[in-house]
């Protein structure tokens, strides 16, 4: 997770961004339960009422309130009310009304309805003549036996004949009555009251109630309507920073494969590099999208949900975390068995990438062997692995689905089942449980959200870890810190005790070279295949750096340079010629893209390209497929040629670059380049004698050592490295005129 983080860091403003507008979506989401709760209780339950208190009461409704009002809270409840005097309500008697300082007051308010609360019951109760206050009115009449009339009187009657003293005690002995009563029931029956409070006063209750139903539905449209605007803008936002994070992890990686020395490639293998370009920080991208929208959103879902939940009704939290727990279960379960397979994918990928590169790459020699059959069985493994593995993963995944969805199901059962006990007993009202159930999805999809991602994150760890080791990877070539300067480059490369050894090789390759090659002279380099001849120019151009001793171009040491300033002298053709995508004009000017037609022809021409590109329609806008795989490779070899003429470098260095050409043309180029060259050191690798008849400089290399240093006549009579070679491609004759000519 820390890696996928650190891809993460350049943005961390972006992140704390969508971070708050999460927080606005989560508020939104977690406030309609509440007014779905509202609508049921209140909008349909209690008719639109929504008060703890009447806000009107007629006169003798409020009389008849303060009989069951302690009298040390009577002067309370009457200085809460003041009578109103227009007369604007359908009723003939005195009305009074809550005053605004007091519905401004939620202490007040507050106070005023725990002492109306029970004294609102009672008095319903007995207007309604319900059973139990029918029996509390029979005990009143034989506690007062001797009073005339109390059989006719009702309970109003007799509290209204008592002195405050007495009623105090009666009113004491029925709260105690009431003490296991819900707070519920006494809310519900206080709703009752206001209602019919308000009836008497000829408000339409009707209106009231379609006007809080049209308000509450209102406001959970506004904020359905801010949380899908949230949701929007988060998508946006986090689809923004993980595109920009896979486009800066491509440019990285690319910026540093490109620096890679070829230790490195060695390392990494080309499939695996390509895997982990593409479809690695695609994994990142797509986590990091999954993270901004739902490992952030899920956690601040949770803890509201909880807070929610806490507030609506703590006795049923139980099943909240029952559900969690279960969650946890399936998910640590699945966990377990498919963590350790998301490790192995990446790897899969790889192999498979790598089958196919070499399947496609070598195509005409599968086809030349009629190994077909052979590489299909090949690719067919690879195929099969993965995709065995693929199922295996995602059977998984989708086993957890129908899992999660039985325990959400179950608990929403539960709930149902617990919470209709706690609306029949009036612990509960309906609406409450329907925003426990909402809550609780809320709560159970949180974690079931941040458990899926859990499960999927171990293959974004993987990806991450693989791009991360690339990033982290040193790179053996580097520029020193204060590099020295290139002036008037002459092009002197000299090799002084120079060795060197492959990275993690346990002998040297090459073993104490010691040569100069000069400007306006051809060094040749030949010698038998494994010798060490391509390790040798590779030295060159810092591809590796050397073991021991040192390479200097114009006495600097190559290391003291930087790696633009050593490789713009320098001209290289490798062994097998590489085109790249374009036009030929594009590929001769590779190297000098601000160089003139004139040069362009001139290369071409010296290289002895102009044989075929002047046989193309478009010459050289003639197009160059990806690999140069339109031309042959005679003609690529040509361009690569050319590419390096046209450079204008001051050490050209041919690696066997002349291999794939006739002798005729072989011996053409050589003859153009000799006076294109002439101010600038050459150093060819060869295995063609031909081609280095004339060098003024031979270098034999047998077994990584120098076996002889001289023109091609000295070597024939010194060297019987040399003398073998070139006994095995000139005839007795050639050798017998060279070797008198030594002479």
């Amino acid at each position: 997770m820390g890696k996928l983080l650190k891809f993460l860091k350049p943005h961390a403003g972006a992140v704390l961004a969508i971070l708050c507008v999460l927080m606005v979506q989560a508020w939104c989401d977690l406030s309609l339960p509440t007014y779905t709760s509202d609508i049921v209780n209140v909008g349909i339950q209690q008719g639109g009422v929504d008060e703890s208190v009447p806000e009107q009461i007629s006169g003798d409704e409020l009389e008849k309130l303060l009989l069951f009002i302690p009298s040390e809270d009577q002067d309370t409840v009457q200085n809460a009310y003041s009578e109103v005097a227009d007369g604007s309500y359908d009723y003939d008697g005195t009305v009074y009304e809550l005053k605004e300082s007091v519905m401004d007051s939620d202490e007040d308010m507050e106070e005023l309805s725990g002492i109306m609360g029970k004294p609102m019951l009672l008095a319903a109760g007995f207007e309604s003549g319900s059973d139990t206050t029918a029996a509390l009115e029979e005990t009143m009449r034989q506690q007062m036996p001797q009073m005339p009339g109390v059989s006719d009187m009702t309970v109003f009657d007799m509290l209204g004949m008592m002195d405050d003293s007495a009623r105090d005690q009666v009113i004491a002995q029925m709260d105690e009555g009431m003490d296991s009563m819900p707070d519920t029931m006494v809310e519900q029956a206080a709703t009752l009251y206001i209602q019919s409070a308000y009836e008497e006063l000829g408000m339409d209750m009707d209106a009231m109630q379609t006007n809080y139903i049209l308000v509450t539905g209102g406001k959970m449209l506004a904020l359905a309507a801010l949380g899908m605007l949230a949701s929007i803008t988060v998508g946006l936002m986090a689809s923004r920073v993980a595109a920009s994070v896979g486009r800066e992890a491509r440019g990285k990686v690319f910026q540093k494969v490109v620096g890679f020395s070829n230790g490195e490639f060695d390392k990494f293998s080309t499939a695996s590099l390509i895997t982990r370009s593409t479809n690695d920080i695609q994994q990142i991208q797509m986590l990091t999208v999954m993270i901004l929208r739902m490992v952030l959103y899920a956690p601040i879902m949770a803890v509201g949900g909880i807070w929610k939940v806490l507030h609506t009704n703590v006795s049923m939290t139980w099943i909240i975390a029952l559900g969690v727990a279960l969650i946890l279960m399936v998910v640590i379960v699945l966990f377990l068995v498919v963590m350790p397979k998301f490790k192995i994918v990446q790897k899969m990928v790889d192999r498979l990438n790598l089958v196919s590169r070499e399947i496609l790459t070598g195509l005409q020699v599968i086809r030349a062997f009629g190994t077909e059959k052979y590489e299909e069985e090949r690719f067919d493994k690879a195929n099969k692995d993965l995709t065995r593995l693929n199922l295996f993963v995602n059977r998984a995944m989708t086993f957890m689905m129908p899992v999660m969805m039985l325990v959400m199901n179950g608990i929403s059962v539960l709930i149902v089942w617990t919470g209709a006990h706690s609306v029949n007993d009036g612990a509960m009202q309906v609406g409450d449980m329907m925003a426990f159930i909402q809550y609780t999805m809320q709560i159970i999809m949180a974690f079931l959200m941040i458990c899926m991602i859990s499960v999927m994150l171990p293959r974004a760890a993987v990806s991450a870890e693989r791009v991360d080791e690339v990033l982290r990877s040193s790179t053996a070539i580097n520029d020193p810190e204060q590099p020295e300067k290139l002036e008037d480059c002459r092009g002197e490369i000299c090799f002084d005790h120079v060795s060197f050894r492959y990275p993690g090789a346990e002998e040297d390759v090459l073993q104490d070279l010691n040569f100069t090659a000069k400007p306006g002279q051809t060094t040749a380099i030949i010698g038998s295949t494994g010798s060490g001849k391509s390790t040798l120019v590779n030295l060159i151009p810092r591809f590796y750096d050397v073991t021991e001793g040192k390479i200097t171009l114009d006495g600097h040491d190559i290391r003291s340079l930087t790696q633009h300033d050593l490789r713009a002298q320098l001209g290289y053709v490798p062994q097998k010629g590489v085109l790249f995508s374009g036009d030929i004009a594009s590929n001769i000017l590779y190297g000098n893209p601000e160089g003139s037609r004139e040069e362009m022809e001139e290369a071409a021409q010296i290289a002895q390209a102009t044989e075929f590109i002047d046989n193309k329609k478009k010459r050289y806008e003639s197009p160059i497929s990806q690999g140069g795989s339109n031309v042959s490779g005679g003609q690529k070899q040509r361009l690569s040629i050319a590419r390096a003429i046209a450079k204008h470098p001051r050490v050209f260095i041919f690696d066997d670059s002349f291999s794939a050409l006739d002798y005729k043309t072989d011996a053409a180029v050589r003859s153009a380049l000799s006076s294109r060259t002439k101010d600038a050191a050459v150093i060819i690798v060869a295995q063609r004698i031909s081609t280095i008849l004339h060098a003024e400089q031979i270098i034999v290399l047998d077994d990584g050592k120098i076996a002889g240093i001289g023109t091609h006549r000295e070597l024939l009579k010194n060297c019987e490295a040399y003398y073998q070679i070139a006994s095995s491609q000139l005839s007795e004759e050639e050798l017998e005129r060279d070797m008198k000519e030594a002479v």
